[in-house]
């Protein structure tokens, strides 16, 4: 744990402190920041208070007062329900905002983790505004240096190489006259992560032919794959980063058809998705070289709108595109003014995906997904091959 990046944040923010609480170890969040080993177990809960000046009080039951002997502080020990009401009605001093991991209306469900009851004891004993953590959260868990970058650079290598495979075997079968499901594509993908080295978080990859898309987040299973065949129109979203901890994920979507003269129609969403990504590239872009803020739900809004202006709006059924970072989907900043609004802002040295895409049930769906990498110095780098026309499989 880095205190002094920790207050420093705080300060910035213009909160008077931040407070880490948790109860049978449901805030992973908050053991990332501080450094906790989240397996240790914890079955009382413990509070952790960082003022933006000054030393933090670690407040814990009796029965685990060692639970937070890893990170500096006062302790304080509590055992009945009125010693810890006492304990945080003197806890925050002079502090009038305290930060906590919430979200006001759950706008940001990876943030809100408090329970309300915890959130109205707060302030009920404390007498403290409680703000959401959600900007400091992505500073420490979204944020991630040139290691990081060069990771994310090497996974995605890997996963275009893959993705490549995988279409390819696609051609292998039609023309030699095999049969391969979406269920064994899928397979195929995770043996080949394995071989390279690289893990897709025990996810099965998206494998997709004509109408299995439309459903966004379809996994193929031995009892519900269909095989390829001409005349299909297919979608592969595949993800995976290296196997250590701090590694950062590579996450892409392709689509193609098998055969020559695709349907207009699948065309035309593919254009339209196509010319919705570009929309959020350029935002992005635009932003950063002028200097100037941009937030999730900004991009967002660029890229539906023409989707939207298309005649598609009511087919374009998610948010834009997500955090990524050690996790595919990560606690920084999302691409969404749909789902929620998020007003978290695109900090340098994070990772987040752009994938519009239009999802007709039963029949087709169009998806385009790449990644935008912000380095430190606030520069836009779109991350592999992005994908401008259909792949045709022969």
């Amino acid at each position: 744990m880095d205190l002094n990046a920790i207050q420093q944040a705080i300060q910035e923010a213009g909160f008077d402190g931040w407070l880490f609480y948790d109860f049978h170890n449901r805030d992973v969040i908050s053991y990332r920041i501080l450094g906790l080993d989240p397996e240790r177990q914890t079955t009382r809960r413990w509070f952790y208070w960082i003022p933006a000046e000054g030393e933090p009080t670690r407040l814990v039951h009796g029965v685990e007062p060692s639970r937070l002997d890893a990170i500096p502080g006062e302790k304080q020990v509590y055992s009945t329900w009125g010693q810890l009401h006492s304990a945080l009605g003197s806890l925050f001093g002079d502090a009038k905002q305290v930060a906590m991991q919430y979200s006001p209306n759950c706008d940001i469900p990876y943030i809100s983790l408090v329970d309300a009851g915890t959130v109205e004891l707060v302030r009920k004993t404390g007498g403290v505004a409680i703000v959401s953590s959600a900007d400091l959260v992505s500073r420490f868990e979204a944020v991630f240096g040139p290691e990081g970058a060069e990771s994310h650079r090497r996974a995605m290598a890997i996963v275009q190489q893959v993705k490549n495979e995988a279409f390819a075997k696609i051609g292998a079968a039609i023309t030699g006259g095999e049969e391969l499901t979406e269920y064994e594509l899928a397979q195929f993908i995770l043996t080949r992560f394995e071989e390279e080295g690289l893990d897709a978080a025990g996810h099965v990859p998206i494998v997709g032919a004509d109408g299995h898309p439309a459903d966004p987040h379809f996994e193929p299973t031995a009892e519900n794959t269909v095989s390829f065949a001409t005349g299909q129109t297919v979608l592969i979203d595949l993800w995976a980063r290296e196997k250590q901890p701090t590694s950062i994920f590579a996450d892409i979507t392709w689509c193609a058809y098998i055969g020559e003269d695709p349907p207009e129609e699948y065309l035309r969403i593919w254009r339209i998705v196509c010319d919705a990504r570009d929309a959020g590239i350029a935002l992005t872009r635009e932003r950063f070289e002028k200097g100037e803020p941009v937030e999730g739900w900004e991009i967002d809004d660029a890229t539906r709108e023409v989707v939207r202006k298309a005649g598609y709006g009511d087919f374009f059924i998610h948010r834009t595109g997500h955090s990524i970072g050690f996790e595919v989907h990560g606690n920084g900043a999302n691409i969404d003014n749909f789902e929620t609004r998020d007003r978290r802002r695109i900090l340098p040295g994070t990772c987040f995906s752009i994938e519009p895409g239009i999802y007709l049930e039963d029949r087709m769906a169009a998806r385009t997904e790449i990644d935008v990498l912000i380095t430190p110095d606030g520069e836009v780098e779109i991350e592999g091959e992005v994908q401008q026309d259909l792949i045709l499989i022969p």
